[in-house]
């Protein structure tokens, strides 16, 4: 007896074991698992789009918005694109490519080709076999606006961020209806544990507006109100430009409780100072940034007019030099926007500054060397050779091109809310600050640099000590030259490329640059130069920008009363005349 029941106490505890392994076993092969049966629910409700009635289609549409699938954002597309058909009255197929009356097909959630097993082949079809579905207007909004929806669920930042503020736009938030419930839960979700600041941000600024749908004024006063206080506290503009929408909407009507006015105006009121300081470091910065490309272009004048005493006019079309160098750079590393090839744009650089000090070298060789001393014929030479360049380039290129940044100098970092540095502009900076310190360098601790000071001092007795001084000229030209290509091929990450784009947008600033700082000082043009670009972005959002140039140049003119020398006295040829 003892033997049988040891014998049992050791049996029967290993068969509930093996039972239980084989019921794991089951369950996992055989019964399907959650995702493979939403595929399932998915597919059958997408046989619902084959149908007649409409209130079907749409009820099939609002139905997949449950499923946290990624892949039916593009399912959806190819929906409004009108690429799925019925196949069999059974099947709902996706079919993007047709030749000759031949469908081939794909699976519409995998976008895999479909095999016919028969022979390991796509299936291909005519096409007079598929039943076109073709949704109707009111069907392709509804699953655009579902697709914002399944937008929140996805991995993906970009459109996690565009699903967030695209379910928080009145005319989605309308017609998603009943799913708004659905979206707010999963907006209050990532407002709380989305891994990025500005989509927790962004989702509660679009949880708000969803809430406030939910609840009209004449409803619940006091609730109403209160989310109104909390969309003041996002500092938003987008929620700014919904608030005073129905401001305007409240003041009409007569009935309004007058704490409605008030809490709506205070709201307001408390984006709009945050806005405003926003917009003032934002035009502070873009002046940084454009101050920095006019550093760049009155270097060079400062090297041809303040150390050579050459007016050249032509400057602006080395600029527009560099600029071109750039964009024969991009087609030659076939850079696109698609296919970006980042090493053109680290190539552009010398090539640009040596592209355009060549043909500075080729100007003063031709035509400047002979017009020394003559101001008023080397500014008149100067201005017809800078004409011949415009048109050239016109004749070469057309009246525009496109320079496609590279992909780092896409974009920008948010410091605060709403203020973003660009990385293009930022760039633009550290070049303009490194470009002035070698500069620096180069004047006063080479060989060439003392070369270069010792005949803009006193051309006479340097050329007697046995310096080449028609050399130092036509290599200072040249300098000055390749220093206004760099400013062109800076240009091309913030602004168009055109022929006439440095006789358009930058010879007259350069020149006020470098006359205000004081010829042929450096640290005159780096302060003058952040003075003009800094001044003229700050005035220009208040009075337009023909009338900040006009204001920019009655200032100068003024200035110029007290100060003729500018900042800074010139030295050399000029400080004599």
């Amino acid at each position: 007896m003892s033997i049988l029941t040891g014998y049992f106490a050791f049996v029967i505890p290993r068969c509930r074991f093996f039972l239980w392994l084989i019921f794991v076993t089951l369950t996992v092969f055989f019964v399907p698992s959650r995702s493979e049966a939403n595929e399932a629910e998915i597919r059958d409700l997408l046989i619902q789009f084959g149908d007649k009635k409409s209130s079907v289609r749409k009820s099939a549409l609002i139905g997949l918005a449950e499923y946290e699938d990624e892949r039916l954002v593009s399912l959806l597309d190819a929906y409004k694109l009108r690429q799925l058909f019925m196949w069999n009255n059974e099947q709902i197929v996706l079919c993007k490519e047709v030749q000759d009356g031949v469908a081939y097909l794909q699976d519409p959630l995998t976008g895999k080709k479909l095999q016919d097993l028969s022979n390991n082949r796509q299936y291909q079809v005519p096409i007079t076999d598929l039943k076109a579905i073709r949704p109707a207007r009111p069907e392709r909004n509804l699953a655009e606006n579902v697709k914002s929806l399944l937008k929140l669920f996805s991995s993906n930042f970009d459109a996690r961020f565009s699903g967030v503020k695209k379910c928080g736009e009145t005319r989605t938030i309308k017609a998603l209806g009943q799913l708004n419930d659905l979206a707010l839960r999963k907006l209050e979700s990532l407002s709380k544990e989305d891994a990025d600041k500005k989509i927790r941000r962004v989702a509660q600024e679009s949880a708000l507006l969803i809430q406030i749908h939910q609840t009209p004024l004449k409803m619940d006063l006091g609730r109403h109100l209160a989310i109104v206080q909390q969309l003041g506290l996002t500092k938003s503009m987008r929620v700014q430009k919904y608030l005073e929408r129905t401001l305007k909407t409240i003041e009409k009507e007569k009935d309004t409780d007058p704490q409605a006015q008030k809490t709506y105006g205070k709201a307001i009121r408390k984006i709009e100072t945050y806005q405003g300081r926003i917009a003032f470091l934002s035009n502070l910065f873009q002046g940084i940034s454009l101050s920095s490309v006019l550093i760049l272009m009155a270097l060079g004048l400062a090297v041809t007019f303040g150390l050579m005493g050459v007016i050249n006019m032509a400057h602006g079309e080395l600029m527009m030099i560099g600029a071109y160098t750039t964009f024969e750079m991009q087609k030659l590393f076939n850079h696109t926007i698609e296919d970006s090839n980042n090493w053109y744009y680290v190539f552009a650089l010398p090539a640009s500054f040596l592209v355009a000090a060549f043909v500075g070298f080729l100007i003063e060789i031709l035509v400047v060397r002979h017009l020394y001393k003559r101001p008023l014929e080397s500014l008149l030479a100067t201005w017809g050779i800078g004409l011949i360049l415009i048109q050239a380039v016109r004749l070469r290129y057309g009246d525009n091109i496109g320079v496609n940044a590279p992909t780092w100098g896409r974009g920008g970092i948010e410091v605060i809310q709403d203020f973003v540095l660009p990385y293009g502009r930022c760039f633009i900076i550290v070049l303009c600050t490194l470009s002035v310190l070698s500069i620096y360098y180069l004047m006063r601790y080479t060989e060439l640099g003392l070369k270069m000071r010792a005949t803009m001092q006193n051309r006479d007795m340097a050329s007697s000590l046995g310096v080449n001084t028609n050399f130092v000229d036509r290599y200072t030209f040249a300098f000055g030259s390749g220093i206004a290509g760099i400013a062109g091929y800076a240009w091309t990450l913030v602004g168009g490329v055109t022929p006439d784009m440095g006789q358009t947008n930058f010879i007259v600033d350069s020149f006020l640059v470098v006359v205000t700082g004081g010829v042929g000082e450096i640290i005159g043009v780096v302060c003058s130069g952040l003075g003009i670009g800094g001044i003229t972005k700050a005035i220009e959002p208040t009075i337009g920008t023909i009338w900040a140039k006009i204001l920019l140049l009655v200032a100068v003119v003024v200035f110029i009363q007290f100060k003729p020398s500018g900042l800074f006295a010139p030295k050399g040829r000029l400080a004599d005349d």
